[in-house]
C-alpha cells in the first residue's frame, strides 16, 4: 500500500474533551468499489493534512477487507470513504461490520460523495457517523471530526 501522504505534519489543536494534544488525528481517505474518480478524495487528503491531521490515502478500486486492514495497521481514528458509483449501501455495511468483528468501535466513519437523501438514515443507524454531500464545506468536515473523535481506550486483561 502506497501512502499519499507523509506521516510527519504540522500539529493541530484539539479540545480537552477529545485526544490529548499530543496525538494527531488520523484519518484513512479511501475510494472503495469500482469507481474510478478520486479528484474530491485527494482534496479532502489535503484539507485534512493542512488541518494538521495525519492522512492515509489508500488509493482507488479498494475493497471493504483491504480498507478496514489499512485501518487496523495504521491505527486510524476516522475511515472517511468517498463513493460516487452508487455501490454505498453494499460496501458501507461490510465495512461497518468488519470494524465490528476487528473490535474498532473507537473508529468513526464518514461517508462521502453521491449519497442519495433517501440512504442516509440507513447509514447513520449502521453507524456511519456524518455523510457529506457535494457542496460541504471543508471546514465543516474538519470541525465535524475534532469534535466528535473519540479517545484511545487501552483494552483491559479479561
Amino acid at each position: 500500500m502506497s501512502l499519499l501522504y507523509p506521516r510527519a505534519f504540522v500539529s493541530c489543536i484539539f479540545s480537552a474533551k477529545t485526544m490529548p494534544p499530543e496525538q494527531k488525528i488520523r484519518v484513512l481517505v479511501a475510494k472503495p468499489g469500482l469507481d474510478g474518480h478520486d479528484r474530491g478524495a485527494k482534496v479532502i487528503a489535503r484539507a485534512l493534512r493542512d488541518a494538521g491531521m495525519e492522512v492515509i490515502y489508500t488509493g482507488l478500486r479498494q475493497t471493504p477487507e483491504m480498507i478496514v486492514s489499512a485501518a487496523v495497521q495504521e491505527d486510524v481514528n476516522v475511515i472517511g470513504l468517498s463513493i460516487l458509483s452508487g455501490a454505498h449501501n453494499a460496501i458501507v455495511p461490510r465495512v461497518m461490520d468488519l470494524l465490528k468483528q476487528n473490535k474498532m468501535d473507537d473508529v468513526i466513519v464518514v461517508v462521502g460523495g453521491i449519497i442519495p437523501d433517501q440512504d442516509v438514515a440507513h447509514l447513520k443507524q449502521i453507524g456511519v457517523a456524518a455523510i457529506f454531500q457535494p457542496g460541504t464545506a471543508m471546514d465543516s468536515i474538519v470541525h465535524f471530526i475534532r469534535a466528535n473523535i473519540k479517545p484511545r481506550t487501552v483494552p483491559t486483561a479479561g
